[in-house]
């Protein structure tokens, strides 16, 4: 197959996985029930939890894997989300002190995607499902913008990190995430100036999100975190850019503007 032929249809693979993927997502919001927006996160959380131990090169231990299941099911009974990823960390490390037979490496996948995965779902407990709305919108015309400027305008490295990316794709796509996330957070954020800024800061994590994903990536030695989603890739392939922008516009909402 030549490299034309693999592009072409890898482009199908990723349209033809978007449909249901966007039909799930706006299913969900329409619906906004409690239970199944947790139940779907915790679904793409486990999978990602799994695709980061590879990433980190661990062992699927059942204490690992136990031990990020009791976050997201703690999440759940917990008025404050975060502290059961910060509980479950902190039990960890303990017993990692006490045992001495558990690599430290085995809090890394509490720190990311777990963590970032709890401050999305806190965003929805404590925001509500038009916050998450906003941050989907912002990071995806972020991510649009960053792909098809890249292609048109892609002149200059952003980073080694990632070779392909380029500073003209990054500003175009933060251009176009501050464009379409500033009108959707309009509501959310109580205010045009309150979405501008937080819509800004969302769209530059959000890209960082990805650079990450990709030094994870680079350092594992492999192409994509899972093979869960053709076309795409795995759940931290497409929840990396969402991942920074859910911390960063729970940390700007909460603790910051307090809206």
């Amino acid at each position: 197959m030549s490299k034309l032929s693999e592009k072409i249809f890898g482009e199908k693979k990723r349209f033809l996985t978007a449909i249901p993927m966007i039909a799930l997502l706006l299913l969900a919001i329409a619906f906004n029930s409690p239970l199944l927006i947790w139940a779907l996160l915790g679904v793409c959380f486990f999978v990602g939890f799994l695709e980061s131990l590879k990433l980190y090169k661990l062992e699927p231990s059942i204490l690992l894997i136990s031990s990020g299941i009791a976050c997201w099911v703690l999440a759940y009974f917990n008025s404050s989300p975060l502290t059961s990823g910060v509980f479950v960390a902190m039990f960890l490390a303990g017993f990692l002190s006490y045992k001495q037979s558990i690599h430290p490496k085995s809090i890394l996948p509490f720190l990311y995607p777990t963590l970032p995965f709890l401050s999305l779902y806190a965003l929805y407990i404590d925001k509500g499902i038009s916050s998450v709305t906003w941050l989907i919108i912002t990071v995806a015309a972020t991510d649009i913008g960053a792909y098809f400027g890249g292609r048109v305008f892609g002149r200059t490295p952003f980073s080694p990190t990632s070779p392909k990316k380029t500073l003209e794709g990054v500003g175009v796509g933060v251009s176009a995430g501050i464009v379409a996330g500033t009108i959707a957070g309009i509501g959310p954020a109580n205010g045009f100036l309150f979405s501008l800024l937080t819509t800004s800061i969302v769209a530059i994590v959000s890209v960082f999100g990805d650079l990450f994903e990709s030094y994870l990536k680079r350092e594992a030695g492999v192409k994509d975190s899972g093979k869960i989603l053709p076309g795409h890739g795995g759940i931290l392939d497409r929840f990396d850019g969402i991942l920074f922008g859910a911390v960063g516009m729970y940390f700007l909402l909460c603790f910051v503007w307090k809206q």
